[in-house]
């Protein structure tokens, strides 16, 4: 009797103190919040680029040659016309010399088979010779006279690349990049200098891949100097490259700009962005949205700041690091961005000292 006694004094405790756990409350959690903030504009960008020209050439020699002379250098202006750069004429004025013997040389020779012709159609008149001999005389005057033909257009040809040992520009432009010295060999069209229109600029970018589709096409974009962000011009979108670059997987975006200010001037560096209108919504950290059975919800602080309830949102958009919320909260309420999973209806939190 008296183990029976024991036994049940045991069990009685035993229930006693699990009653006594069941009515503790749950321990207080800290929780990190942010508090809910709407906007009605979303930013694309920014993106750094630099100005360029929308048109610009190389420019090289016709001919091969050794460069004697470079007579600009970047940044210089240059206008239609003007010597860039030449070659030694040496070899060129020989041939030009050599061309004009020739011609000489035919010359005399057509004038000598045109006279032999002249003769041989009298004396054919007079019977004195044969049809032969004159048929002959006429076949010697026409390859003369081609051949004088080919003299006069090797000479002119000659002349055309004594001509091509001056390299000048064929419009106003600004040398962007100098690529031969003197005293260099070059061959046929090797490029020399490059020179740029600066009256047609450009913002040129480069963008992520997976942004490059979600860009507005005919948009107005707000274009900045970075040395000064008050200076902007407008700029509409042109030319999207093909296809991504192969190592920054980003694609290339050129931008005609709208009137631009002399401070825009060629590689200066920018800023694109775009901003525009949209429904109201507020962005939160990705953490902060809790999805489970198809169902959307956040945590919520209450006013009084010790306890969270759950609540349904509906999101605009989904990324890995931000979304909004399009529904389900309003301005100032606080919402709980960590540890989203592991708590309950109605627990008691803490908050912590600052906002994320």
């Amino acid at each position: 009797m008296a183990r029976a006694g024991l036994a049940l004094l045991a069990a009685l405790s035993l229930a006693a103190c699990q009653a006594q756990e069941k009515q503790e409350a749950p321990p207080v959690r800290p929780v990190l919040f942010t508090v809910a903030h709407p906007v009605v504009t979303a930013m694309f960008g920014p993106f750094a680029g630099t100005v360029e020209p929308r048109y610009q050439s190389q420019l090289g020699f016709q001919i091969g040659g050794r460069v004697v002379a470079r007579d600009v250098t970047m940044g210089d202006i240059v206008h239609k016309g003007q010597r860039l750069a030449a070659l030694d004429p040496i070899v060129p004025r020989f041939a030009l010399v050599r061309a004009e013997a020739d011609v000489a040389d035919v010359q005399a020779q057509a004038d000598n088979a045109a006279a032999t012709e002249a003769r041989t159609r009298r004396l054919m008149e007079g019977g004195n010779v044969t049809q032969a001999q004159l048929d002959s005389a006429v076949a010697n005057r026409d390859t003369a006279q081609a051949r004088l033909a080919q003299a006069q257009s090797s000479l002119q040809k000659a002349r055309d690349q004594m001509g091509y040992t001056e390299l000048k520009a064929d419009f106003d432009g600004v040398v962007t990049q100098r690529i031969a010295e003197v005293g260099q060999v070059l061959s046929a069209g090797q490029a020399v200098v490059t020179v740029a229109r600066p009256e047609a600029r450009e913002a040129v970018v480069d963008i992520p891949e997976d942004l490059a589709g979600a860009m507005p096409k005919d948009a107005r974009f707000t274009v900045a100097l970075q040395s000064a962000p008050t200076v902007t011009a407008l700029g509409r979108v042109r030319e999207i490259a093909p296809f991504a670059d192969t190592m920054t997987r980003t694609r290339r975006i050129r931008m005609t700009l709208e009137n631009p200010p002399a401070a825009f001037r060629l590689g200066a560096t920018i800023t694109v962005s775009l901003s525009q209108a949209v429904d109201q919504r507020f962005p939160l950290p990705a953490t902060a949205l809790l999805s489970e059975g198809g169902r959307d919800s956040v945590w919520i602080v209450d006013a009084a700041g010790t306890g969270v309830v759950r609540r349904d949102v509906t999101v605009a958009e989904r990324g890995p690091e931000r979304v909004s919320i399009r529904a389900g909260l309003s301005t100032g309420e606080r919402v709980v961005v960590a540890g989203v999973h592991s708590l309950s209806e109605g627990q008691t939190v803490r908050l912590s000292d600052e906002s994320h």
